[in-house]
């Protein structure tokens, strides 16, 4: 990791960018994909799949009997660790339900607001080097609980045409009514238009790679929304001479470890603990099954020193992180003063692996500083507000004159007989 002491205002934009390729170099081909599966449906979707993951399919729709023979290949003890962290995330979820919204804004004018569940949800769910399982109860948990009616799960399979097991366990525990055979660009296309074998949804969840989320921000252009540009994964620590060298080396390994285009980042008001930092990252990093993919986001990540707290809140608030832990003795000033993370991680006790997996918190956040205005998925994502509002004779007289002097203004003139020719009749 690059050491960088004391870095100027001028220079923060430069240093904190991500390492991600220009929208420009991805959206060629993502278009070129998508025109091919709006023209050619599954056949473009079996020739992606070919291609991109090396392997031709049957079928690329899971059965129920394929569902049950990876279930049953999943240790009991991962099962039971999975249920725990599926109860975790109903509880903090389900936490979030809200009442229904409802006032009489004047006399005879009722006004009130209710949710209701977007009803064809589709989840992407990554594969590759590290299928994340985790992230089928952080989307279909949240998505049952809400009322979605279907889930559509796309997942890409690997050379043998397989699912993960515990992929397969837990979409089935968490409610998802149909798996899909499909990663990357193919995927997102194919819940955007619908094929023969893909439904097409309203709304679409998940992470991904570059590509993935330049995909899904494609799809907008086709009228479905997305959660939010959910890209590779990044972490942002500031620690002083409180924390645990040791534990904060752990936490920016452990994003580092999701892929070579993660980017981690220390931010310190102590040089000694940036040092015993790096030390310990040389240490921890040797002895990673996935050392080659660690250390090739380690060199895009950053150890960073400032002078003073009130630096280290603007450069971070600037940077706007997916995950941000604090390990200082002013956390209180961080919490306070933090505006743009995903989620926040606080003390030395609370790595950021516990969010990943089974605290209840939702892991899917907005990454490359789109945390700035998005919010992570959580149960409203699930969900649209419907407003609705109800008038009785009276609140008409009490509103009508001012619906009429406004549209009038405004130089419509249909809106103001809307309400005129009401009143007529009740006069």
């Amino acid at each position: 990791m690059k050491t960088i002491i004391n870095p100027e205002r001028s220079d923060w934009a430069t240093i904190l960018q991500r390492p991600t390729q220009t929208i420009d170099d991805i959206e060629t081909t993502v278009n070129q994909i998508f025109d091919d599966v709006k023209r050619n449906g599954d056949k473009a979707i079996d020739k992606y799949t070919k291609l991109f993951d090396g392997v031709n399919l049957e079928t690329n729709v899971v059965t129920l009997e394929a569902i049950e023979e990876a279930s049953a290949l999943v240790p009991e003890t991962l099962k039971e660790a999975i249920k725990t962290a599926k109860a975790n995330i109903e509880t903090f979820h389900k936490a979030q339900k809200t009442e229904v919204v409802s006032v009489e804004t004047i006399k005879g004018v009722s006004c009130w607001q209710e949710k209701r569940p977007i009803e064809k949800i589709g989840l992407y769910i990554p594969g590759g080097t590290a299928p994340l399982f985790s992230t089928v109860l952080m989307l279909a948990a949240p998505a049952t609980i809400a009322g979605c009616k279907e889930l559509v799960l796309c997942t890409p399979p690997n050379k043998k045409g397989k699912v993960a097991n515990e992929i397969l366990y837990a979409a089935q525990l968490c409610g998802v009514t149909k798996i899909i055979k499909v990663g990357g660009i193919q995927a997102i296309a194919g819940l955007t238009f619908g094929t023969e074998t893909i439904p097409a949804v309203y709304k679409i969840f998940g992470p991904g790679n570059q590509f993935v989320t330049v995909a899904k921000q494609l799809a907008t252009k086709f009228g479905v929304a997305i959660d939010m540009p959910a890209g590779p994964s990044e972490l942002l620590v500031v620690a002083d001479d409180s924390a645990n060298a040791a534990y904060v080396a752990s936490d920016l390994l452990s994003q580092a470890e999701h892929g070579t285009d993660s980017q981690v980042i220390l931010v310190s008001t102590s040089k000694m603990l940036i040092e015993k930092v790096s030390n310990e990252i040389n240490k921890q990093i040797s002895v990673l099954p996935r050392k080659a993919i660690a250390e090739k986001a380690i060199q895009n990540s950053k150890l960073i020193y400032v002078e003073d707290d009130a630096t280290a809140l603007e450069l971070i608030n600037e940077y706007g992180p997916e995950h941000f832990i604090v390990c200082s003795e002013k956390e209180d000033l961080y919490i306070n003063r933090i505006s743009n993370a995903g989620s926040v991680f606080i003390g030395n006790y609370t790595p950021e692996s516990a969010g990943d997996y089974a605290s209840g918190t939702n892991h899917t956040l907005p990454t490359n500083g789109f945390s700035k205005a998005y919010s992570g998925v959580n149960l409203d994502s699930f969900t649209k507000s419907i407003t609705f509002q109800k008038i009785t004779k009276q609140g008409l007289l009490n509103i009508g004159n001012t619906i009429e002097l406004m549209a009038e203004a405004e130089g419509l003139q249909a809106h103001k007989n809307a309400v005129s020719i009401r009143l007529k009749d009740l006069v």
